[in-house]
């Protein structure tokens, strides 16, 4: 299926911009997500390393700041590519993220239902890891170093004591957490102040709206969403079953099959709806419904396509009326669990 093509008149501003929290550095609205770059939904499809990093590169041209990678994508690979396409100058303008906490188990998912992925956040983990993703990142330190996963073995704050070991050594200006609970980031924040908290929102997940991110606004903290486009369905880009790849891993999640799939495409067609009313659009309706929920909530979405890039950076030109933003609240849940 085709997805929606910007609108040929629409020309792109300059990205309006805020901060991580009230003490982090500025960014754009718009983020961007590197993990699919070397660790995407289609196993199958070869990479591309030259296209992404014009990609990397092409999005801190359009103000879209904010680059967000992680150890565990590839596992290695994804920080190797950040880091080079942020190579030759282009690092003084770039937000750099990573993470750590996560580490692959088994690339082949291992026998019966071993895990691909195990927490691991134990201190000396951390101090090792942070001096890994540096060398890989080509850098001398990361804007916002955040801890992917708690682990339910290891106190977080000892964890987190270790991470604010690694600002103390300016390896990293500021500290994040990913996928957590409101008590997790109270814990974290009596050892060391938490800039950002990222977890899954868009309008079809829509968990931490009632708990995480009313704590972070509370507490200035920004909040990083992840799959805002509901892993490309919110965008348009899938009418059925057939249309994913072979090998994508959204045939094993439950929002994908079948049934579910045929049920939640009223949800896109909504979408759809909406943003030919606003001349936008539907991934940039569904990015702009995200930046809408705060001042410091900042849609990350993945791309290695620079037509999709240029699409994702104009959310920030799309101005939802109170009208908009009620008829997108008022969407129905979608069928099917996240996983």
């Amino acid at each position: 299926m085709t997805p929606p093509q910007p609108p040929a008149n629409r020309k792109l501003k300059t990205m309006r911009t805020t901060t991580l929290g009230t003490q982090g550095p500025k960014v754009g609205v718009i983020g961007l997500g590197c993990m699919g770059m070397t660790f995407s939904y289609d196993m199958a499809t070869p990479r591309d390393d030259d296209t992404s990093i014009a990609v990397i590169r092409q999005a801190l041209d359009l103000g879209v700041s904010l680059v967000d990678t992680a150890d565990v994508y590839g596992p290695h690979t994804n920080e190797e590519l950040v880091g080079r396409a942020l190579t030759g100058g282009h690092r003084g303008r770039a937000v750099l993220a990573t993470k750590v906490g996560l580490v692959v188990n088994d690339p082949t998912g291992g026998p019966g239902n071993s895990p691909l992925f195990v927490n691991n956040g134990r201190p000396e983990h951390v101090r090792k890891s942070i001096d890994d993703s540096l060398r890989r990142l080509g850098t001398d330190h990361v804007d916002l170093y955040q801890l992917h996963r708690v682990d339910p073995k290891v106190p977080v704050e000892e964890t987190w004591g270790a991470m604010a070991e690694t600002v103390a050594a300016g390896k990293a200006g500021h500290l994040g957490l990913s996928e957590v609970t409101a008590q997790d980031i109270k814990r974290a924040q009596a050892v060391h102040p938490v800039t950002s908290v990222q977890s899954e929102l868009s309008l079809w997940t829509r968990d931490r709206l009632t708990d995480v991110l009313p704590y972070c606004q509370e507490h200035a903290i920004a909040f990083l969403a992840y799959a805002p486009l509901g892993r490309g369905f919110l965008a348009g880009r899938f009418s059925s079953f057939d249309d994913l790849p072979k090998d994508d891993f959204r045939r094993r999640q439950p929002r994908f099959q079948q049934d579910a799939l045929r049920a939640n495409l009223g949800i896109a067609a909504r979408v759809r709806e909406i943003a030919e009313r606003v001349g936008a659009t539907p991934a940039q309706v569904a990015l702009a419904w995200v930046v809408a929920q705060g001042e410091h909530v900042i849609p990350i979405p993945g791309t290695k396509t620079p037509k999709y890039l240029v699409d994702n950076a104009g959310a920030a030109d799309i101005e939802l009326t109170p009208a908009d933003l009620a008829d997108l609240d008022a969407l129905p849940a979608p069928q099917g669990s996240r996983y």
